[in-house]
């Protein structure tokens, strides 16, 4: 068999994601680039990986097993990455990171700083939800990833570098938005615009207001925090998100803050990777420096400044 690198990759990301749109969005090509890659892949191994059923993709026996290859032979080349990294210290390097989609309101800007610092190295940022980077965790396919807090059903070394505090939002001519000291109670009567299930800001919401024993009315679920924003800024309800992502809507004057008793909710950002993983110097090195520095370059989202 005559298989490149290349199509192995594309194939990686088609049969991760059962779907060459998706899969060509991930890897920057078009979808007839994609198709064309898996059609030679499939010539070079003589036999059908795919097949489509309807709108749906599925994988072959052969499928499969290519699938089962493909991401051994790419966490080897990563190993090989890893160790040619080491020998050339931390001014070069190549740093794989994941972050939920929350995060990305301040990653971007943590990583700027990191590159600042080194301008030589070269990085790959996934911007995704809770649940696929769970999946990325249990295969190692990245160097870190940033989440809110981790499960306790995955062996991971995880730690906390910065406070994640949850408020509630409204529209700015929202009637409560004139009052104090608001009681959970009075939040029955109105209608939330939140997360999908399964998401971090999902699970904390739910259990916050199971603890208290107060029940919300949701009139939809939003699959982004972009969405709720919007959502909430348009007058169909009331919003719970982190404080990370309200920078710009705040200053602007399209949201307001709710002065609500037992409010924020507290969590905390957390970088994170596999137990037991070697990292390189490039991701040991940006690791400290989240762990030093993240509070310093993004202050806003503490706990006082939302007081302030």
């Amino acid at each position: 068999m005559n298989i490149t690198i290349r199509q192995l990759n594309v194939f990686e990301a088609v049969a991760r994601h059962l779907s060459f749109t998706r899969a060509a969005g991930e890897l920057h090509l078009t979808q007839p680039a994609v198709s064309m890659q898996m059609k030679q892949l499939e010539e070079s191994v003589g036999l059908p990986l795919f097949e489509q059923i309807g709108k749906k993709v599925y994988l072959t026996e052969a499928g499969r097993e290519m699938y089962h290859y493909s991401r051994a032979i790419a966490q080897q080349l990563r190993e090989v990455e890893d160790v040619f990294a080491e020998l050339q210290g931390i001014q070069r390097g190549r740093l794989s990171i994941s972050v939920v989609s929350t995060a990305n309101y301040f990653a971007t800007r943590l990583l700027a700083a990191f590159c600042t610092q080194h301008p030589a190295i070269t990085f790959n940022l996934d911007v995704t939800n809770r649940e696929n980077l769970l999946n990325q965790l249990e295969n190692n396919e990245r160097d870190l990833v940033i989440m809110g807090t981790p499960p306790e059903t995955m062996d991971l070394a995880s730690e906390s570098f910065m406070e994640n505090p949850l408020v509630v939002i409204a529209s700015p001519g929202h009637p409560l938005v004139l009052r104090k000291g608001i009681a959970l109670a009075n939040l029955v009567k109105e209608r939330f615009v939140i997360r999908e299930p399964g998401s971090g800001t999902r699970i904390a919401m739910e259990r916050f207001f199971a603890e208290h024993q107060v029940i919300l009315s949701t009139s939809m679920e939003m699959t982004s925090n972009e969405s709720i924003k919007q959502a909430v800024a348009a007058g169909l309800g009331l919003g719970i998100v982190s404080i990370h992502t309200l920078e710009l809507e705040l200053a602007a004057g399209h949201l307001a803050l709710l002065d609500v008793e037992s409010l924020p909710i507290l969590r905390h950002w957390y970088i994170v990777h596999q137990r037991g993983k070697r990292l390189s110097p490039i991701a040991l090195a940006f690791k400290d420096f989240v762990l030093r520095e993240a509070k310093t370059i993004w202050p806003r989202g503490t706990v006082n400044s939302i007081q302030q």
